[in-house]
C-alpha cells in the first residue's frame, strides 16, 4: 500500500473510533442516578447484562450493560421496541 494511501485510511479510522459518546441512562435505566450500590462480583468481566424495561410514556426499551473490572454496569445500547418503522 503506498505510504500516502495507508495514512489517509489511518486518519479516517482514528476518526471514526474517537467519536463515540456515552449514552445517558433515562429513567427505568439500572444506573440511572448513578451505579447500584451492589456490584456484580461472580459475574466475569466483559459479560453483557440485558435489560428490558417501560418507560413513563409506556414505550418499551431494551439496554445492554457491559460489566467491568470494578463490578459496575456500563450501559452501552439502547433499543426501543417494537423497533419503531
Amino acid at each position: 500500500m503506498r505510504p500516502l494511501a495507508a495514512l489517509c485510511l489511518l486518519v479516517l479510522l482514528a476518526g471514526c473510533t474517537s467519536a463515540t459518546r456515552e449514552i445517558e441512562p433515562i429513567p427505568g435505566s439500572i444506573t440511572y442516578g448513578g451505579n447500584p450500590s451492589t456490584r456484580l462480583t461472580k459475574s466475569p468481566v466483559g459479560s453483557i447484562v440485558f435489560h428490558r424495561f417501560q418507560d413513563q410514556f409506556a414505550k418499551e426499551w431494551e439496554e445492554r450493560y457491559v460489566v467491568q473490572p470494578d463490578g459496575t454496569l456500563k450501559l452501552v445500547d439502547r433499543r426501543r421496541y417494537p423497533i419503531p418503522d
